[in-house]
């Protein structure tokens, strides 16, 4: 079957899964792998930021990839070069996922010296990621049950031949021990395909488990994610509070200076009128 004829996006099922990890990252911006940083790093950012959604996009086409393959599984298109395409799909696509998670890991840190734009930024990378993570795991785990439930039909058929080669026939002896030859020899190659598809499925179940471990890193990094934004919050919050209390103490104060002014207005007016009232006293005493 052809990569096209299942919608195999184009660079998987190659063994060179060229994402930008973290350490390239680093090198990019001269920063230390230890996640210490003299401050916040625009070029480590957008190289970051960039590559987490090139790769979110890279597993999105690997699940719809698989979603197309488990279709397959168990029809008569089904053959071994699928079942090592799915393989080397699920391969590629889970180390470029432990290497986005280790650089969403990165982000994180590397956004706390950022504003709060940048941080919901990366809190919308992370919550794409691990949706799209969300849903090639459960299509991971749906090819495995269904190759586990091919594997077993193949066995039990492998069984029925092989009781059917027990049954004593009425030919001639020596037509029957060539039937039982044929039979067994038979049977030994559906034995040694069922062994080679027991070892694939094990192979895409180790997948699977690892894909539950990186679940687990994901939610981690979205739960530092959500304390940092809480901390955004409140400190945003009390920066509200704190300036709506300026101004009402600057209202005041207007209010204060209002007032102050008023009455030295009153007291100027009354020390006028007192001093007319004196000087015209003065002058009608000296006129007369």
């Amino acid at each position: 079957m052809s990569r096209e004829g299942l919608g195999l996006p184009r660079g998987i099922g190659q063994r060179d899964y060229g994402a930008m990890s973290s350490t390239a990252a680093a090198a990019a911006t001269g920063s230390g792998s230890d996640g210490n940083f003299g401050g916040f790093s625009p070029t480590e950012f957008i190289s970051l930021s960039e590559s987490i959604a090139a790769n979110t996009i890279f597993v999105k086409q690997s699940w719809q990839f698989l979603e197309k393959a488990n279709r397959t599984i168990g029809t008569a298109k089904d053959n071994q070069s699928l079942r090592d395409k799915i393989n080397d799909i699920q391969t590629g696509t889970n180390q470029r996922i432990g290497t986005t998670t280790k650089d969403l890991q990165r982000l994180t840190v590397v956004v706390r010296g950022g504003d709060k734009q940048q941080k919901l930024q990366v809190e919308k990378l992370t919550s794409d990621f691990k949706q799209v993570v969300e849903f090639y795991s459960k299509s991971q785990q749906s090819i495995a049950a269904k190759m586990k439930q091919v594997f077993l039909v193949n066995a039990s058929q492998a069984d029925d031949l092989a009781n059917d080669a027990g049954i004593p026939g009425t030919a001639e002896q020596q037509q029957e021990l060539q039937r039982q030859r044929q039979l067994q020899q038979s049977l030994q190659f559906e034995q040694d395909m069922l062994l080679e598809r027991e070892q694939r499925f094990r192979e895409i179940e180790a997948n699977v488990l690892d894909v539950n471990h990186i679940m687990k890193e994901l939610s981690n990094i979205t739960s530092q994610q959500s304390e940092v934004i809480d901390t955004i919050e409140n400190s945003i919050g009390r920066t509200v509070d704190n300036v709506e209390s300026g101004a009402e103490e600057l209202v005041k104060a207007a209010e204060y200076q209002n007032r102050y002014r008023r009455k030295v207005l009153i007291l100027l007016i009354v020390a006028v009128i007192l001093g007319l009232v004196v000087t015209g006293i003065i002058v009608s005493k000296l006129k007369s």
